[in-house]
């Protein structure tokens, strides 16, 4: 984990939350509907994955999520990789009947 807190922005006008690493933006795209909020594209570039942000900026977007008690469907790959790795800590975040 690197020392570097997050700053995320929910860019409502574009559905997505945005941080900027190195002065490079990263991105998670979404789209909301009845209470579940699906993330459904991940862009970061590859130094920044590779220097370990990847983890760090979708955990910052599944924190802000549980902190609006709503639900998450995993839609991008990468998202639902990290889901996947971290399931005991956030299957509670996954809407009911949805298993990674």
């Amino acid at each position: 984990m690197n020392d570097v807190e997050l700053e995320i922005v929910d860019n409502e006008f574009l559905r997505q939350f945005e941080t900027t690493i190195e002065g490079k933006k990263s991105t998670i795209e979404y789209s909301l509907q009845e209470r579940k909020i699906f993330l459904t594209k991940f862009i970061m570039d590859d130094d920044l994955v590779e220097k370990g942000y990847k983890d760090e900026f979708i955990q910052a977007v599944f924190n802000i999520v549980e902190d609006r008690n709503i639900r998450l469907v995993p839609s991008s790959s990468e998202i639902a990789k990290f889901m996947r790795k971290n399931k005991r800590k956030y299957k509670d975040l996954l809407p009911v009947g949805i298993n990674i």
